[in-house]
């Protein structure tokens, strides 16, 4: 298994909005990325900074290079936009982590 970690940037008073809409994510949202191999995934929210931190685990990590050019996934940058930091396409400014330590 593969595991990645990101980081990405809550706008200011977005928390429970953000919250709100990752409790309600789209069925076929969660269907695609399950459908590339994605598991384990889970976000956590600094509240101090508001920065979140992503990590998720897949068998083969390429396999989420092509999310961006799909559209139920620019459906939903475009829907997040409003909430977090984000690019001119839409997609949540980012930033990939490296690992330094894993227990398994």
């Amino acid at each position: 298994m593969q595991r990645k970690a990101l980081k990405m940037f809550l706008l200011p008073g977005k928390e429970a909005e953000y919250k709100k809409r990752h409790d309600e994510i789209w069925p076929e949202l969660v269907e695609l990325l399950k459908s590339v191999g994605i598991q384990n995934y889970s976000i956590f929210l600094d509240t101090e900074t508001l920065v979140l931190f992503a990590y998720l685990e897949a068998e083969d990590l390429s396999q989420l290079d092509h999310l961006s050019q799909l559209p139920i996934m620019q459906k939903w940058w475009a829907y997040m936009a409003d909430i977090m930091e984000s690019n001119l396409d839409h997609s949540p400014k980012s930033v990939e982590i490296p690992s330094v330590f894993y227990l398994a």
